[in-house]
């Protein structure tokens, strides 16, 4: 999945960074280095829960749009509370993946 949604922002002309896990994004994370970060909820090491909650402990304004297998509603309100710009469930609808991508990238001054 991370590859094939990688592939796709490439044809869209976007540049893309990938990571296997969030301590992965973390080691690289600065303020300002990203523009979105698009993330699933069950990774190896760190959840996307997790990955979340830290972001919005060092007051991160990075807009993260989670895709996730986890259609349990209290997971969905838990990651919109910890700052989830977007929770889109799998499988996605490419459409509505860019649609959230594209407002995303106009909060942080770019547009697709």
């Amino acid at each position: 999945m991370r590859e094939a949604l990688s592939d796709l922002l490439l044809v869209l002309e976007l540049s893309c960074r990938t990571f296997d896990r969030a301590e992965a994004f973390m080691a690289e994370y600065v303020p300002g280095k990203f523009d979105c970060l698009i993330t699933d909820l069950n990774m190896p090491g760190r959840s996307g829960l997790d990955l979340l909650q830290h972001l919005q402990s060092i007051a991160s304004v990075v807009p993260v749009i989670v895709i996730t297998a986890d259609t349990d509603p209290p997971t969905r309100s838990r990651a919109m509370r910890y700052g989830a710009y977007a929770y889109l469930t799998k499988p996605i609808e490419t459409e509505a993946l860019l649609r959230h991508l594209q407002s995303a990238l106009r909060l942080t001054g770019l547009s697709t």
